[in-house]
């Protein structure tokens, strides 16, 4: 086998390269996505590894073939999977060792671990029905993630909407963008559409402190009028008021677990993938309560009108 460039032959690089594109509004990383960069190096170091960072959405990015066509690491672990990812394609069509945080139909040729976003959103619902709402929204990422095909998002939209179909309840699902704007936008949509909403489920804990300004906007208290759970929004759930009832998101165990499987694939390439799928369970916080009538939608009450008696005693 011919040496890799800058390393001694059958040494490798002692390099793994992470493919991680941002996902803020503004191209930023997110707060969330630092927590995963740093699990991973965390980890890769644990086992003697530097990481090299990538921000490659696509296998056309520029800095795509340099790390894994200039042989620049070892192996890679890909973030932000999409259905249709030709990061992943390319990867499992070269045979180049890679494995994910997240995944689709041809990440299953490689080791995986990821989030059961599907089932978390459909226990979220389930909490909130359990408490007796039966008017519960469904406030996912922005329409530009949610059309390119990522996968989080994909799921949890099918998570809440094969759970609300199973309690014959009518889904309401909208897309916001990844700001606080979009947040008081999305709640005033909500509303305006549907007044008797009690509850909804977000994934979007970027526009959490913007839902949260629109709903006491419209005379929502959180929780005594309105009942708020998220799925997977650490590190944000304590950050609002109330603290928010959510799944952790475990970044630090599941970035473990990526570098894990990495040492894996580089050591025995020919043993079978593993697959971890994690179903963190919910936080219970100060975001839910029992249901209670929308504000303005209470019923006329039913007691019948006595005349007046005057007494004599």
């Amino acid at each position: 086998m011919a040496a890799r460039p800058g390393t001694d032959a059958g040494r490798g690089t002692h390099t793994l390269g992470l493919l991680y594109p941002p996902a803020g509004r503004l191209g930023e990383y997110t707060t969330m996505q630092l927590a995963f960069v740093g699990g991973v190096a965390e980890s890769a170091a644990e086992q003697g590894y530097d990481l090299l960072l990538a921000p490659a959405g696509s296998h056309e990015d520029p800095s795509f073939p340099r790390m894994v066509d200039d042989r620049r690491v070892d192996g890679v672990i890909v973030m932000e999977i999409r259905r249709e990812d030709d990061r992943v394609a390319h990867l499992a069509d070269a045979g180049f060792p890679f494995v994910a945080i997240g995944r689709n139909h041809r990440a299953d040729v490689a080791g995986w671990v990821d989030l059961d976003f599907a089932g978390l959103a459909g226990g979220c619902v389930q909490h909130l029905a359990d408490l007796g709402h039966r008017r519960i929204a469904f406030v996912n990422r922005s329409e530009q993630l949610f059309d390119s095909g990522y996968g989080f998002a994909r799921l949890g939209d099918e998570g809440y909407t094969e759970t609300m179909k199973k309690l014959l309840l009518t889904p309401h699902a909208y897309l916001c963008g990844d700001d606080l704007a979009s947040g008081e936008a999305v709640v005033e949509r909500i509303l305006s559409e549907d007044p008797d909403t009690t509850s909804l489920v977000t994934m979007n804990e970027a526009a959490l402190e913007g839902v949260y300004r629109g709903l006491t906007r419209n005379g929502r208290t959180v929780p005594r009028d309105f009942s708020v759970v998220g799925v997977a929004a650490s590190p944000w759930a304590e950050q609002v008021n109330p603290p928010l009832t959510a799944a952790e998101i475990p970044a630090k165990e599941m970035s473990r677990v990526a570098v894990d499987l990495m040492m894996r694939r580089l050591r025995s390439p020919d043993s079978p993938p593993r697959h971890v799928l994690l179903k963190p369970l919910i936080t219970l916080r100060g975001s839910t309560g029992r249901c209670r009538q929308a504000p303005g939608s209470e019923p006329e009450s039913e007691l019948p009108d006595f005349p007046d008696i005057d007494l004599d005693f």
